[in-house]
């Protein structure tokens, strides 16, 4: 299959660069006096300080400022199982996010093994060298059992992207687009397509926001209390929690008279405009599927939608994790949280959507750019407030 031209601009300054990242020292120009302090024989007193006060590891080290995106490389974009090596251009993009924008140390590890156990020993393993764990692109429901294991056994915080990143910008977006049609988010029916991490995340998210009637659907249909078919834990904790009608069926017959639609369900062309014309009126569309969304912005406007998002940075309304990431890990960081909470990733959604005045709010602006130098300062703020360990 041939490349489009911003493909074909993408492999070519991939293989231009190389690589994306690159290891540096921070000292400019290392001199020869300080050859011996920052290795032999003065580094022997540092690992002594250590060695005799654990806690002086964040104070002379930079395990305080390194963090790891870790995957197995089973559910890359919306690319599938491609392995760890072609998973590799993806975790270095966001190492170089993580710097730029959160001036943080952030090393892919793309591991070349996919059991749930191994994946959980080798992080385990190399909890020593980072300040906080990121999970990326791991197959549903493995990744949220390692999630889970994970956040009972280490002291630093897991954060799962595809879950809590993808879930604060969902959120975030979602409650500016809801001002500008006047709907309020306690009132609304929402349909979330995928039920895997991001679709487990953003719904405990919404609900946890306030929203009392989300349905979330699979392969299979609807998810609901008593549903038999194709079920795990983590879907039985969603069916406890949303669809209070216990709605049935397909994803055609649960869309009617729907308020907003979000689709983090990994399959292009899932909507298509009838779908559309049957949902309430103003209807929300967040295809946030990537690389290829549920469906295209210009077809969704032709089937009436109001207001539409997506997770490509080709079009306007960009709803994507990278919005989050950076920003909240700088704050998890500093303030060594060490799990990641629902009041946490209320907290930051709520900072990102206030980033935007309601004056500058419109249908092609619902979330601020990712260049905007006050989120940062905002999700700071709005975290200062919480206690949070």
């Amino acid at each position: 299959m041939g490349l489009d031209e911003n493909a074909k601009k993408a492999v070519a300054l991939h293989k231009r660069l190389k690589g994306k990242i690159i290891i540096t020292g921070k000292i400019s120009k290392l001199r020869r006096s300080e050859i011996q302090l920052i290795y032999t024989p003065g580094v022997a007193a540092v690992c002594e300080e250590i060695y005799h006060h654990a806690g002086k590891k964040y104070e002379l080290t930079s395990k305080g400022n390194n963090v790891a995106i870790v995957t197995d490389g089973t559910r890359i974009l919306g690319l599938g199982n491609i392995g760890p090596y072609a998973a590799l251009p993806v975790m270095e993009g966001k190492a170089v996010l993580y710097r730029e924008f959160g001036g943080i140390s952030a090393f892919p590890l793309c591991l070349n093994v996919t059991k749930k156990e191994e994946i959980i020993s080798t992080i385990k393993a190399i909890e020593p060298a980072f300040g906080a764990i990121n999970l990326e692109d791991i197959e549903s429901p493995k990744v949220l059992e390692i999630s889970e294991a994970l956040e009972n056994s280490l002291s630093i915080p897991v954060f799962h992207d595809d879950r809590h990143g993808t879930s604060v910008v969902a959120l975030a977006a979602l409650l500016n687009s809801l001002k500008l049609v006047k709907k309020q988010l306690r009132l609304i029916k929402i349909i979330v397509a995928g039920a895997g991490s991001a679709g487990y995340g953003i719904t405990k998210l919404l609900v946890a926001a306030g929203c009392k009637n989300v349905i979330v659907t699979d392969s299979d249909g609807a998810i609901y209390k008593g549903r038999i078919g194709n079920m795990n834990k983590y879907k039985g904790e969603l069916a406890k929690i949303t669809n209070p009608k216990r709605e049935k069926g397909k994803l055609p017959d649960v869309m009617k008279n729907a308020d907003v639609f979000i689709g983090v369900s990994g399959k292009k062309n899932l909507v298509n405009p009838r779908l559309i014309k049957e949902m309430s009126r103003d209807p929300i569309i967040f295809a946030l599927t990537n690389p290829d969304p549920e469906i295209k912005p210009e077809i969704a406007k032709k089937g009436g939608a109001k207001i539409i998002a997506t997770g490509s940075y080709l079009y306007p309304n960009k709803v994507n994790n990278a919005l989050v990431f950076p920003h909240l890990m700088r704050v998890i960081l500093d303030r060594r949280i060490s799990k990641i909470t629902a009041d946490l990733l209320l907290a930051t959604a709520k900072a990102i959507a206030g980033t935007i005045s309601e004056k500058n709010l419109d249908y092609n602006n619902i979330i601020p750019d990712m260049y905007d130098k006050r989120i940062q300062k905002n999700i700071v703020q709005a975290l200062s407030h919480l206690h949070l360990k």
